[in-house]
């Protein structure tokens, strides 16, 4: 009897313990539905339609079957021998959603990039003409115009404060198939992608597919903390790493689009890299930070004031923890105001004041390395390198008065340090380099173990290396 009553109460205790921790797992789960029901009406299908001439480049293979290929694609697109090119008509699927009740509509601007009519798709499942008001490249914005009234709105939340590890919900257009719903966590904030220098992207692992680009990434509140943007994918489809434009990078766009159909950044006129652990210990760090200004441009707000080998560390109070902090805070800056900007330079730390200009529309030219380089009858063996001096020919076509040429590479420490034959130094230990003389002067007291930063030009662009003296 007593074996009972203590299984009897066993069975109870283990029940309980189970209500509990279903209880405790659900509680931890989030339910989207409510979300869903009452936001997806304000999320659009948006596709695309274009006129391409079948004369563009053509798919590239190798060998015979390149020619094979050519030929083919020659003879049936081309029927009248070349008098002809034929149109064809292209068309693209993306998402976009509604920003206000007037009928404007937010998207990516690669969803409606060299389009010639847009058409913006309901939930209700009207199509309607969308006129195109502005676009945004650097941040690939675009803003719509449909002519409605009293459309359904999207509430706009704040990127940030939106935290790592938060639940996010998207609602977009996947291959087509319009409202479908995906559901992640924020995986990282402020992440810089190759080819974008002007967004702090979030990163998710929310379910992104082609047709999800300009759809909303929505917080737990049903507000609209993100537009997702791009993949990461070795395979084209979707691997777990999502990335979204912060709704207040893209508010502060939307806005200047609105008012005036473009969009003014502030400027400031260097290439930078960034500072890896190397280049740190060179510049008397104790660990990688900041930005490196490689290259000041002369018509830029930072002539004269910012120089080659200055570290910025903080941007109008801001910390820039690496390089790619810089162009966005730079490019939120107010206009015709003067900011402060604390650099490294020299091994002392200094306070600048600038006044930043607007971002010219197009980018500035950049110059072309040389195809060759005349030996000189002048040449010197340095630190595993091969050099000699500029010739006049090198600094035509190189748009330079002074440096030394890397003639070629003989040993460490330069393969180290990754210079390559052709590249021209331009400055070393902190100290622009006039000729050969110059540099091997100041190469006199370098010691042996220490890491020094040289700024060399390759290909047009500068950059900063870590040279490792022999022991």
């Amino acid at each position: 009897m007593f074996n009972m009553i203590k299984n009897t109460k066993f069975v109870s205790t283990v029940i309980i313990t189970l209500m509990l921790v279903t209880h405790a797992a659900k509680a931890e789960l989030p339910d989207f539905t409510k979300l869903v029901e009452k936001h997806s009406a304000a999320v659009v299908n948006i596709s695309t339609k274009q006129s391409s001439k079948s004369d563009k480049k053509l798919p590239k293979l190798n060998g015979e079957q390149s020619e094979i290929f050519d030929e083919l694609m020659k003879r049936f697109l081309d029927k009248d021998n070349g008098s002809h090119s034929p149109e064809r008509e292209a068309s693209s699927l993306g998402s976009g959603f509604i920003h206000s009740k007037d009928g404007y509509v937010v998207t990516n601007y690669h969803v409606i990039a060299q389009a010639d009519e847009i058409i913006v798709r309901l939930s209700d499942r009207r199509e309607l003409a969308a006129k195109l008001v502005g676009v945004d490249k650097r941040s690939d914005v675009a803003l719509l115009k449909v002519e409605a009234d009293d459309l359904p709105v999207l509430e706009t939340g704040s990127s940030e404060k939106l935290k790592v590890g938060e639940w996010v919900v998207a609602i977009g257009s996947p291959f087509g198939f319009d409202h479908s719903v995906t559901a992640g966590i924020v995986s990282a904030k402020g992440r810089s992608l190759p080819s974008e220098n002007y967004v702090p992207f979030i990163q998710t692992d929310v379910a992104i597919n082609p047709g999800n680009s300009g759809g909303p990434l929505f917080n737990l509140k049903g507000q609209v903390v993100g537009i997702n943007s791009q993949i990461f994918s070795r395979t084209g489809g979707f691997m777990g790493v999502s990335f979204a434009i912060p709704i207040d990078v893209a508010q502060r766009v939307v806005e200047q689009l609105k008012a005036k159909g473009k969009v003014s950044r502030a400027w400031l006129g260097v290439y930078i890299q960034e500072v890896t652990r190397d280049l740190a210990l060179s510049f008397g760090l104790k660990k990688p930070m900041g930005a490196l200004i490689v290259n000041v441009i002369d018509e830029g707000p930072a002539k004269g004031i910012l120089r080659q080998g200055d570290i910025v560390l903080e941007f109008d109070g801001k910390a820039i923890k690496n390089a790619s902090a810089l162009p966005v805070v730079v490019g939120s800056t107010t206009l015709d105001e003067d900011v402060e900007i604390k650099v490294r330079r020299g091994g002392e730390t200094e306070i600048l004041k600038i006044r930043l200009a607007e971002l010219p529309s197009e980018d500035q030219a950049k110059s072309s390395a040389p195809k060759e380089i005349e030996e000189s009858k002048e040449n010197d063996v340095l630190l595993g390198m091969e050099l000699i001096d500029l010739d006049d020919k090198t600094k035509e076509s190189l748009d330079v008065e002074k440096g030394v040429v890397v003639k070629s590479i003989i040993g460490d420490p330069a393969k180290s340090a990754g210079i390559e034959s052709g590249d021209l130094i331009m400055m070393f230990k902190g100290q622009h380099i006039e000729d050969l003389a110059d540099l091997n002067k100041l190469s006199q007291d370098i010691v042996a173990g220490k890491t020094y930063a040289i700024l060399i030009l390759r290909a047009g662009s500068a950059r900063f290396l870590a040279l490792k003296a022999d022991k």
